[in-house]
């Protein structure tokens, strides 16, 4: 990764289940192919680190993150496994600790101003905010830019193609990450062409 923020990547972090390792590699050539070259692999399921092992050793084009850290373990697994960026639902002092030993760019999750004023003390300015539609959407990251400038935001949970201008809009916007180019029904049927032109929908937003 040339630049150490995971915000400057790509304007939409795509936010991938894998459940089936075989899956991995043609689903991230895809999203790679449609200009989403970051991608978060959520450590939600047993397949997730032999996916991220995969597509670090398989598709030299992206930049495979791990999401769902929530544990020291969690970090350490994925640095191991090829991860080249961490995302939290959340942070403790402890996850916080192991993200910032880890060596590579993390982004902490937050969904109040308490949150995010405890990381800038610690030095972090660069964080995920989720579960963003559910904690307050745009006017609350909006609302944040005036007394906490310095902080900037990939917010994740909920966040659709409508709805992503909006968040990107934003001044302490870096990205938004989401799902929503990856329908079910296009995994299931290994429907990589799709899930390209869906990615590359996703990639023009600004």
């Amino acid at each position: 990764m040339t630049d150490s923020s995971v915000l400057d990547l790509a304007p939409v972090v795509p936010v991938v289940v894998v459940e089936d390792v075989a899956d991995a590699v043609p689903l991230a050539r895809a999203l790679v192919a449609g200009g989403l070259r970051a991608i978060e692999v959520t450590l939600r399921t047993p397949a997730a680190l032999d996916a991220i092992r995969a597509v670090a050793d398989e598709v030299p084009d992206a930049v495979v993150g791990a999401g769902t850290v929530i544990s020291p373990q969690n970090v350490a697994d994925s640095v191991a496994a090829g991860a080249r960026f961490l995302v939290s639902p959340g942070w403790t002092d402890t996850l916080l600790d192991a993200m910032k030993k880890s060596g590579v760019p993390f982004l902490p999750g937050v969904s109040t101003t308490s949150e995010v004023v405890a990381l800038l003390e610690r030095g972090v300015s660069e964080m995920k905010f989720f579960p963003a539609e559910a904690a307050g959407g745009v006017p609350y990251l909006k609302s944040l830019a005036g007394p906490l400038p310095q902080a900037r935001f990939c917010p994740t949970g909920g966040v659709s193609l409508g709805s992503a201008p909006s968040y990107l809009a934003l001044k302490n916007v870096g990205c938004v990450g989401g799902s929503w180019m990856l329908p079910a029904d296009a995994v299931a049927a290994k429907d990589w062409a799709r899930i390209e032109t869906l990615a590359r929908e996703a990639a023009d937003l600004k």
